[in-house]
C-alpha cells in the first residue's frame, strides 16, 4: 500500500521521520506553510520559504520521497496587516519554484476582520497567479490550487461558514475543484463537500480527529473528494496517523480500491491538477 500525506510539516520533523515514512510506503508529502511557534519577521518568512523550496526537497529525496509545498502567510500571523503586506509582496517569486503546488495553508484562526482581509488577498493572489502564467492565453488558465486551514474547534463552524462565504464572493473566478478545505470535522464536512470543495481530515491526537472518527465521517459522507493527513508538526503528533486511519478502515472491511483512493489516489487527483505533481493515480489489478 502506497501513501501520499497531503498535509505534514516536515520542517519540524527529524530525518528519522522521513525514513519512517519511506519504510511505511509514503511516496510524496505536501507541506503547507504554517506557524513556527512564534511570530516571525517578514525577512524570517523569506528564509522559511527558501527552506520549503530548497532544503526540504533535498532532505526528502534522500529517502525516495517527493516533497511538495505551499506558500502563504499563515492565518495565525495575519492579524498584523503591515507584516502581511510585506510578506505577500514576497510570495509571488516563490510560486514558480518546481515543488510549489499553490497558495496555502491560508484561512482563519480567530475569525477576525484582519484575518478575513488577508485571506481574501491570498485568494486574489491565486487568481492573479494564473493570469500571470497564462500571459494572455485563451482560454484563461484556472487559478492556482488553494489549501485552506479552518480554525480550531471553538471557532471552526463559524470560521468554515465565513470561508465558504468569502470564496463564494469571488464568483466563477474560483473553481471548488481546485480548493481543498482542511481540518474538517463532523459538524463541517457536509458544508464543505456539499459546496463542491475537496475536504481534508486531520488525524491529530488532541485538537482534531481520531482514526475512528475519520473513518466514521468517510462512511457517512463518502470517500469522494476526501483526503486524510497527519499534519505532524512540532506538537504532540504522529506522522503515521494517516496509516492508523487506513488500518481502521481496513479493519471495518473497506476494500483495497477504496483504501487506495482515499490514501493515495485522491491526493494524487487533487494535487495532479498542478502538472508539477508527479505521482499519478493507480488501479488495483485483481489477478
Amino acid at each position: 500500500m502506497f501513501f501520499i500525506d497531503p498535509h505534514i510539516h516536515m520542517v519540524s520533523r527529524t530525518t528519522a521521520d522521513y525514513e519512517l515514512l519511506a519504510l511505511s510506503g509514503v511516496v510524496a508529502v505536501s507541506e503547507p506553510a504554517f506557524w513556527a511557534g512564534f511570530d516571525r519577521s517578514p525577512a524570517g518568512f523569506v528564509d522559511y520559504f527558501r527552506q520549503l523550496t530548497e532544503f526540504e526537497p533535498a532532505r526528502a529525496a534522500q529517502f525516495g520521497i517527493d516533497h511538495y509545498c505551499w506558500i502563504c502567510l499563515n492565518p495565525k500571523e495575519a492579524e498584523d496587516l503591515g507584516k502581511a503586506r510585506e510578506v505577500l509582496a514576497e510570495i509571488s517569486r516563490f510560486l514558480d519554484q518546481p515543488n510549489v503546488l499553490g497558495i496555502g495553508e491560508i484561512g482563519l484562526n480567530k475569525n477576525t476582520a484582519n484575518e478575513a482581509k488577508v485571506f481574501q488577498q491570498h485568494v486574489q493572489m491565486a487568481i492573479d497567479a494564473a493570469h500571470r502564467q497564462a500571459a494572455g492565453a485563451s482560454p484563461a488558465m484556472p487559478h492556482a490550487l488553494i489549501l485552506i486551514h479552518t480554525p480550531h474547534l471553538q471557532d471552526k463552524l463559524k470560521g468554515t461558514r465565513l470561508i465558504l462565504e468569502m470564496l463564494k464572493d469571488f464568483g466563477p473566478a474560483i473553481d471548488p475543484g481546485r480548493v481543498l478545505i482542511d481540518h474538517v470535522e463532523e459538524h463541517t464536512i457536509k458544508l464543505v463537500k456539499d459546496a463542491g470543495y475537496w475536504a481534508g481530515m486531520t488525524i491529530y491526537p488532541i485538537s482534531k480527529a481520531t482514526p475512528q472518527r475519520a473513518v466514521d465521517m468517510m462512511e457517512m459522507y463518502g470517500p469522494e473528494r476526501l483526503c486524510v493527513n497527519a499534519a505532524a508538526d512540532w506538537g504532540v503528533s504522529d506522522p503515521l496517523n494517516t496509516h492508523r486511519t487506513m488500518h481502521e478502515a481496513r479493519r471495518r472491511g473497506h476494500p483495497l480500491p477504496v483504501l487506495l483512493d482515499v490514501f493515495y489516489n485522491n491526493p494524487a487527483r487533487f494535487f495532479g491538477q498542478n502538472p508539477r505533481f508527479k505521482p499519478k493515480p493507480m488501479q488495483v489489478a485483481m489477478l
